[in-house]
């Protein structure tokens, strides 16, 4: 229960689960590419790529001087749409 605990701390934040999001969708992207989507600064979009690699949600892959950032775990998916679909479900009641 603490590894889960640890994890679902890392993406909790709307920016993060935009940032996972996007990458579900796409086999990986790089800073820029995210940034330009989310419309969001590099500067705070690499604070969040960072706390989400480092608690082992993200893999970095480096070329040259990109960064190309992709779903270590493509499971937890599963676990934002089953909380998306409970949010939608209490909206509608």
């Amino acid at each position: 229960m603490e590894d889960a605990a640890y994890v679902l701390k890392a993406i909790a934040h709307s920016t993060r689960l935009q940032i996972i999001s996007l990458l579900a969708n796409n086999d990986e992207l790089n800073v820029t590419e995210i940034s330009t989507k989310l419309q969001c600064e590099q500067s705070l979009l690499s604070h969040h790529l960072t706390n989400m690699r480092a608690r082992g949600v993200l893999n970095c892959r480096k070329e040259g001087k990109n960064c190309f950032y992709s779903l270590k775990n493509r499971k937890i998916m599963k676990v934002l749409d089953c909380i998306i679909e409970s949010s939608q479900s209490d909206e509608n009641k």
